[in-house]
């Protein structure tokens, strides 16, 4: 089982924004994370799931994001989005379509549970994806762990 904590940030929407993650896999502890000069919140956001659902090896996967776009969008509009043809309820284009498309490839053959997390109430995995997020957004290069589990914080 993986565990993966997402989340994004932008500084102004659209503007520098940055994604970060934290990885459980296999006793071991990865956080990734990057930076986009002009973005916004939901790509960042989206991002981060994608990046690193591309990184593990595993297929049995929990998510955890703090963004009800993402958690919606997966697990209940994406799939009417593809019947319409990536319009929406409103027959309006998807925003970010080519982002949701790469999450979907990104899920593919994977068993993947979405969970919903609030954002700043002190979850601390989700409390450091935030800090690994907001450091790239703000120009910085955060130091990222990559070890043991059972040595991280």
């Amino acid at each position: 089982m993986i565990e993966i904590y997402t989340d994004g940030s932008s500084r102004g929407n659209p503007g520098p924004g940055g994604w970060g993650a934290v990885i459980f896999e296999n006793g071991n502890v990865r956080e990734i994370g990057g930076r986009d000069e002009q973005t916004t919140n939901n790509k960042m956001e989206l991002k981060a799931a994608i990046k690193a659902l591309e990184s593990i090896k595993g297929s049995d996967v929990t998510v955890y994001t703090d963004s009800e776009y993402v958690m919606k969008g997966m697990t209940l509009w994406v799939n009417n989005w593809i019947k319409k043809g990536w319009r929406t309820a409103n027959k309006k284009p998807v925003m970010n379509q080519e982002l949701w498309q790469e999450l979907l490839e990104a899920t593919a053959g994977l068993d993947v549970s979405w969970k919903y997390v609030a954002g700043h109430t002190g979850h601390d995995y989700n409390e450091r994806a935030d800090v690994i997020a907001t450091e790239f957004a703000d120009g910085n290069t955060p130091k990222l762990y990559d070890g043991p589990e059972k040595s991280y914080k």
